[in-house]
């Protein structure tokens, strides 16, 4: 049984990992610092003999005793209200949680998973985008400190790989929605189900031409794991390439809200009140990219990998998701 170590291990995709690692039998050390990430999220493996939880900051050294076979470098701010409130931590942990994941790959001999993401492309030039451009990317503006501390991340890696022989996997993440998601996290999609599902304006900045390509977190895991088994050092897009405007998907997350609120009358059941939901637009944020799509012909042939889940399927998840947790805990989700 291999061990693998998830930094980050307690957030959005990271406990998505940690329980795809576990299925395929190997232990896993989940490491987070719970600073945007939640126990909750890997609350039902907690005692289990074959996962351990570790809170730590891995901006300082850490070490993990016995063998290790792979480290995926999870940990790091990932949404705008996030990495603008937090912009030192998450220089910090792209630069010096990076040095200290690599580390320990190379102190155990592992192989080395960076989770990098498709904001290293900046606001792009290149449509779709491929693994080869390098991006249009403000150093100063308010986003950079997410995006430099990506791309200085990748940059580290494969200088561990070309100095010390490590052996480096890097996934460009696209945009991936699902549950655990927190709801309130600025990203498009919480952002739109919160609304929705509160009967609250849909909120699209700009006039909602900018596109997005939405990937469901269960393929974006499979995509990831596969990358982690492969010999395929430099950097791979792992997305949805289908790509919609932001003003068309709000009409589908009211749509499908609609949906639900018919499936709820007639069955006698209390349902949201998104369907009454207006759109409202405001003033497009600083340095926001204009598109956003992966060209996944690497990933297709290197991996043999493309997405499955249909974005309705994946959005009535998503939805059900929130429904539950909002009835659960509505304060655990601010």
């Amino acid at each position: 049984m291999s061990r693998a170590v998830i930094t980050g291990g307690a957030g959005f995709l990271g406990s998505h990992l940690c329980e795809r690692l576990l299925r395929e039998g190997h232990e896993v050390v989940c490491v987070d610092n719970l600073l945007t990430g939640n126990r909750d999220n890997v609350a039902h493996l907690l005692g289990r003999p074959d996962f351990e939880f570790v809170k730590h900051d891995v901006t300082t050294p850490f070490e993990v005793p016995g063998q290790v076979a792979y480290v995926l470098h999870f940990a790091s701010p990932a949404s705008p209200i996030d990495y603008l409130e937090l912009p030192i931590q998450t220089l910090k942990v792209g630069s010096l949680g990076t040095h200290n994941a690599l580390g320990l790959a190379r102190t155990k001999g592992a192989r080395f998973l960076l989770a990098s993401t498709s904001e290293v492309y900046g606001d792009p030039k290149e449509h779709p985008q491929k693994e080869s451009y390098w991006g249009n990317v403000n150093p100063v503006g308010p986003r950079g400190v997410y995006d430099e501390a990506k791309r200085f991340a990748e940059a580290m890696a494969m200088a561990y790989h070309r100095y010390h022989g490590l052996g480096v996997r890097i996934v460009r993440i696209f945009n991936t929605y699902g549950p655990r998601m927190r709801l309130r996290d600025g990203r498009v999609v919480p952002a739109f189900i919160q609304q929705a599902l509160r009967g609250e304006p849909l909120t699209v900045f700009g006039q909602g031409t900018q596109t997005r390509s939405f990937c469901y977190v269960d393929d974006l895991v499979e995509g990831i794991y596969r990358l982690l088994l492969s010999d395929v050092a430099l950097p791979v897009n792992i997305g949805n390439p289908h790509e919609m405007t932001i003003l068309d998907f709000a009409e589908t997350i009211r749509r499908i809200v609609q949906g639900q609120e018919r499936k709820g009358r007639e069955g006698g059941e209390e349902s949201p009140a998104g369907g009454r939901s207006p759109i409202v637009f405001r003033p497009l944020p600083e340095d926001d990219p204009h598109t956003r799509q992966p060209d996944i012909t690497l990933a297709r042939t290197l991996l043999g990998w493309e997405p499955r889940v249909a974005l309705e399927e994946g959005i009535e998840r998503t939805i059900g998701f929130f429904q539950r947790a909002l009835a659960a805990a509505p304060a655990a989700l601010g």
